[in-house]
């Protein structure tokens, strides 16, 4: 197993393989995307560790007050990401970036460490099976089936902003709530907005790009949210097919 790990900073940010599938060495604008909003997260005490080499190995976290995220709470840190793939799973990395996560609240006075869940594993989000392993509980829900999970430190519990309970819009259309954390996202507005175009579906995409709005979204939040017919969807990133599932409905 290669312990050699390094952090971004705003040192090394502009040159640093950011970790997720897409491997292009062309220009791509979903990941410069993905580093301009690291840019403006980093001096907020936003963490993101990574094995250091070309390979889908990392944490990614952040003071649940700056998370962007409506969930609430007082000093915690909030789990965005924790992704092991390929060959280098079941090496212990995962376990490697978790403990690292955890030591990092425990030195820092932390009062526990949150994620998004759901009772049924849905993918884009990290293993809650593995999380569980750690002592991670489900210390909130939503009527569909999201889940809080936390791991408490001195037993206190964050919680979904009240926002989030409904999971309701006025707009009838397809809407779709977006910030550019995640590199996938700038293809995967791209290609539904030519599916709406060639298919006359009316849509909207609202850009997450407050800490505010993001605190105040009417559905849980892992940098993603789609809506149709006024109701909550998916936190997924979606494709053709699942795309005409949901318009079905």
């Amino acid at each position: 197993m290669n312990t050699d790990f390094v952090n971004l900073t705003a040192d090394n940010l502009a040159n640093e393989h950011l970790c997720c599938i897409i491997r292009s060495k062309k220009p791509h604008q979903g990941i410069d995307a993905k580093r301009k909003w690291l840019s403006d997260r980093l001096n907020e005490g936003h963490v993101f560790r990574k094995l250091n080499e070309r390979a889908t190995v990392f944490i990614e976290y952040a003071p649940l007050e700056t998370a962007w995220v409506p969930i609430t709470g007082d000093n915690y840190y909030y789990l965005y990401c924790l992704w092991v793939s390929g060959s280098h799973k079941g090496k212990g990395y995962g376990k490697s970036l978790m403990e690292y996560c955890l030591a990092d609240a425990k030195e820092k006075g932390k009062s526990g460490i949150c994620m998004l869940g759901a009772k049924k594993q849905k993918s884009w989000l990290s293993d809650q099976s593995f999380a569980k392993k750690f002592g991670f509980k489900v210390v909130d829900t939503t009527h569909n089936g999201y889940e809080l999970l936390a791991l408490s430190f001195d037993g206190t519990k964050p919680k979904f902003a009240q926002t989030v309970k409904k999971q309701e819009i006025e707009s009838k259309e397809l809407t779709i709530y977006y910030d550019m954390q995640c590199p996938y996202i700038f293809q995967n507005i791209e290609m539904i907005k030519q599916y709406c175009e060639t298919n006359d579906v009316p849509v909207s995409f609202i850009q997450v790009d407050t800490l505010q709005k993001a605190k105040e979204l009417p559905c849980v939040f892992n940098n993603w949210g789609v809506f149709y017919n006024g109701n909550f969807e998916t936190v997924n990133l979606i494709d053709a097919a699942c795309l005409k599932r949901i318009l079905k409905k």
